[in-house]
């Protein structure tokens, strides 16, 4: 596994209101994809395919406040997802929503850590 966080997300009520609220406050750039109901964040300058430019900044995502998305979620890259819940459950920690595909990227997965929090898993393909 490598461990390292490379996502955010932030969910909302009303995507207008935190668009333009993180937009004016932090300089964002932030791109609704309506067939995904997703919004990508790019929080610092991109390359050609939307990923971070510069290494030591994240990108992130917004998306409509649900269960189990219904706080921010720090996501962080794996190298195989279905071990990684495997040994969050072995060391006390609960998957709450196994492997998901993401398009054509990759992988995605939320579990709640010893604490209770929720956190993001990633594998890209």
């Amino acid at each position: 596994m490598s461990g390292r966080v490379v996502h955010f997300e932030i969910p909302f009520d009303d995507g207008d209101r935190a668009r333009t609220f993180y937009r004016e406050a932090f300089g964002w750039t932030i791109n609704e994809i309506p067939e995904l109901h997703y919004n990508i964040v790019q929080t610092g300058p991109t390359a050609d395919g939307g990923f971070p430019a510069e290494v030591g900044y994240i990108g992130g995502g917004m998306l409509k406040r649900e269960s189990p998305t219904d706080r921010p979620v720090i996501t962080i890259d794996v190298d195989d997802i279905d071990t990684a819940l495997e040994k969050i459950e072995s060391l006390g920690g609960s998957k709450i929503l196994g492997r998901q595909e993401v398009g054509e990227m990759g992988y995605a997965a939320y579990f709640k850590d010893v604490e209770g929090n929720l956190m993001g898993l990633w594998q890209s393909r």
